[in-house]
């Protein structure tokens, strides 16, 4: 007993000594990435082909008139592809922080390990086969493509000689992710719904409707309360398996309840904004650079600042070459790919 009670001492004294936190940096991005977020939703919202000042924006929000055109884009256009771009932000970002934690590796992303192109594979064949298909059900069969996905990409990665290794997941992700997207395109061409999936690969919140938001919002909301909920353990499994048993974690259902999460945001979020990668790479990357790795922080700041980036990202598409659009996931690969090519350069001797 006394050499179980050292053991487990030694453990969470180790354990603590590797968490390092950043209590101005938490409450500045918690305060200050609020207040921004809140300006970038009035600023995109106002900005566009037709811009429309402050003061019609504040009328439309909360005495709202249908006679008028302007209050008209502001309710029905802008502002439901504002808030879905916000919590689209946010899923993709938290779900990137969950995988990089429980995986302990930098360079999980739901983009890189192959849900994206499992979600557009079945919103594919969902398409095809059953057109006309409510977005209730899609979002349910991008939920099970994104497992799929997810499911192949670590069973591939598995399969090699020295086990799995971040670079060689990311490979298995790439494979995947491109034979998953040949198929979509074969799919949409035999079936001619090229059309139709024209706007999910180009990636964008532009289409986004407020039936889909709230269908979208309790799952989001949830997987967010329940990622907020499991903070603790993720840092604990960050740490590694050893420390996170020692301190009595129960491993196994902590990445269960990861993965369910992982599942759900990734799935809701590529339902509507299609194959916009990197977001999940970027943030929490940053994050961890601003805050320390204390997940209970991470994973709230992950949130914020994913909001922030997509949000700023979709006006700037808008802004790029109006009135036409530049896609969404365009933009952000402009800071996705040269990070993920950085992070991946630091993880050269594993191949």
């Amino acid at each position: 007993m006394a050499r179980t009670a050292d053991y487990l001492y030694k453990q969470e004294a180790k354990g603590r000594a590797k968490l390092r936190t950043r209590p101005w940096a938490v409450v500045l991005i918690l305060i200050g990435g609020l207040a921004a977020l809140v300006f970038s939703i009035a600023l995109s919202v106002s900005f566009g082909a037709a811009d429309i000042k402050f003061s019609f924006v504040w009328d439309a929000v909360f005495h709202y008139n249908p006679d008028l055109v302007q209050h008209q884009i502001i309710m029905e256009l802008r502002l439901p592809r504002v808030l879905g771009g916000a919590m689209i932000g946010a899923s993709f970002a938290v779900a990137g922080a969950i995988m990089q934690g429980m995986t302990r590796n930098p360079l999980a992303d739901s983009g890189l390990l192959g849900l994206n192109a499992g979600s557009g594979f079945m919103l594919a064949v969902c398409f095809a086969f059953f057109p006309g298909l409510p977005f209730m059900y899609l979002i349910l069969f991008s939920f099970l493509g994104a497992g799929i996905g997810a499911g192949l990409v670590y069973g591939i990665g598995s399969m090699s000689r020295g086990g799995l290794s971040p670079v060689r997941l990311v490979l298995a992700g790439a494979a995947l992710s491109a034979l998953m997207s040949a198929l979509s395109e074969g799919i949409a061409l035999y079936f001619r719904i090229g059309q139709d999936l024209a706007f999910w690969y180009a990636g964008g919140v532009a289409g986004t409707k407020w039936d889909q938001l709230e269908i979208m919002f309790p799952w989001i909301a949830a997987a967010l309360a329940g990622a907020v909920m499991l903070s603790r353990s993720i840092t604990m499994l960050s740490l590694g398996e050893d420390i996170s048993r020692g301190l009595g974690q129960r491993t196994v259902l902590v990445k269960l309840a990861g993965t369910i999460i992982v599942w759900i945001l990734a799935g809701a979020a590529v339902s509507v904004v299609g194959a916009v990668g990197f977001v999940g790479l970027l943030i929490p990357h940053i994050t961890r650079y601003l805050v320390g790795v204390d997940f209970r922080w991470i994973i709230p700041c992950s949130a914020v600042l994913g909001s922030l980036l997509v949000i700023m990202a979709d006006l700037a598409a808008r802004m790029v070459n109006p009135p036409y659009e530049t896609p969404l996931g365009a933009v952000i690969a402009l800071l996705g790919v040269p990070f993920f090519l950085y992070l991946a350069r630091k993880e050269r001797r594993e191949l």
